[in-house]
């Protein structure tokens, strides 16, 4: 390995004009009628690229991560960019998140001077880029799943020249699905459960390794409990539409959404992963904890973000979208967030026939503690990019 490349860090912001109606983001960037993006760009100092390599995650700031600086110890340009819902994904609208990221492809090509981007989707960011990387190729979006008027079809979005996907899952929508804990009866009540399907109660009368059977009803009580959420959702929104009023929006929590027979039976879709541990920890602690995922929510960032039947980023339909991008796909075998059976099910769905797929043996969500398996996928990355003249 050689001697990793010095780089500095430089701010950026882009800047403008906001959807008009009401705001979903705090502050300032709620009331200035201008969306404000922040993000960094890593890059060695006075040295020019006709690349860069752009990481943006729905919710998430990627700047501080192992990936990303690696690519820079590499010599590599590398944008981290933000969504207008840094850290926050309470009221995330994924339709104006593919905005925010048009917006930086535009700042990289015009402003900063690349001549060729590429989207590094990691975690979720994968899904994230697939679709941006769709509606760039295919535009076709004119609403949320709330009916409210997001047009993507005249945002401008500029297609990135390459989508590497690492570590990723399928999407926010189809995850969440596969972690509800199909146990709740009552969504104003997580106290009130079906023990049959409890699977953290000691009382639960079905162990782990799960039968087959169990685990086709436990995932078809996960997908009912998505669509009941759904359709409350739904009727929320109507009612408060036919009132009319100052009330246009509700928040609401969804309770113990870390719950997977996965966890706890390493024989169900096997891999390296850690028995009885998440990326987050413990699924039993996470699963009531206030971190979990869609744990905090509004009734459209439902319907776009975690609904399993409504949401357009969904991963493998909007693989199937992509005809032209080279596509790079890494899997870690060892990976505590990403469920095994996710990768495979995107590169099936690719359309596109420029895709190279690698397997990481070991390799965790994170690569905390694997230097051996970070430097691995640095390596694949650069063989790839050099490959495809990025």
């Amino acid at each position: 390995m050689s001697e990793p490349t010095a780089w500095i860090r430089q701010p950026q912001v882009v800047s403008f004009p906001d959807i008009r109606g009401f705001s979903e983001t705090y502050g300032f960037a709620g009331n200035s009628g201008k969306v404000n993006l922040e993000g960094q760009l890593l890059c060695p100092a006075g040295e020019r690229a006709r690349t860069v390599y752009v990481f943006m995650h729905p919710t998430s700031t990627l700047q501080l991560l192992p990936m990303p600086m690696a690519l820079a110890d590499r010599g590599l340009h590398v944008l981290c960019a933000a969504s207008r819902y840094p850290r926050n994904d309470s009221a995330l609208i994924m339709e104006k998140v593919a905005i925010d990221l048009g917006r930086w492809i535009a700042h990289a090509r015009e402003v900063l001077g690349y001549e060729r981007v590429v989207l590094v989707g990691w975690s979720g960011g994968g899904s994230l880029s697939l679709f941006y990387q769709a509606q760039a190729e295919n535009p076709s979006i004119t609403h949320t799943p709330a009916g409210d008027a997001v047009d993507l079809t005249t945002a401008g979005l500029s297609p990135a020249d390459g989508v590497i996907f690492i570590a990723a899952h399928l999407s926010r929508a189809e995850t969440l699905t596969e972690w509800l804990d199909p146990s709740v009866i009552d969504e104003l009540d997580p106290d009130r459960r079906d023990l049959e399907f409890d699977i953290y109660a000691e009382e639960c009368p079905n162990k782990a390794p799960f039968s087959a059977d169990f685990i086709a009803s436990f995932r078809a009580r996960q997908v009912a409990r998505n669509r009941r959420i759904t359709t409350w959702c739904q009727e929320q929104l109507e009612r408060l539409r036919a009132r009319g009023g100052a009330e246009q929006e509700r928040a609401f929590v969804v309770h113990r959404t870390m719950c997977d027979v996965r966890w706890l039976d390493p024989t169900i879709e096997p891999s390296e992963r850690r028995p009885g541990w998440s990326y987050m920890g413990d699924p039993r602690t996470v699963n009531v904890g206030p971190v979990g995922l869609a744990r905090f929510c509004t009734l459209r960032s439902w319907l776009s973000q975690w609904s399993y039947d409504l949401s357009n980023a969904k991963g493998p339909m909007n693989a199937a979208r992509i005809f032209r991008t080279p596509v790079l796909q890494i899997e870690n075998t060892a990976d505590d967030a990403v469920p095994a059976a996710h990768n495979p099910a995107i590169h099936a769905a690719l359309a596109t026939p420029d895709k190279e797929y690698h397997r990481i043996i070991g390799a965790t969500h994170y690569y905390i503690g694997q230097p051996e398996h970070l430097e691995t996928c640095m390596g694949l990355i650069l063989d790839w990019s050099r490959k495809k003249g990025f």
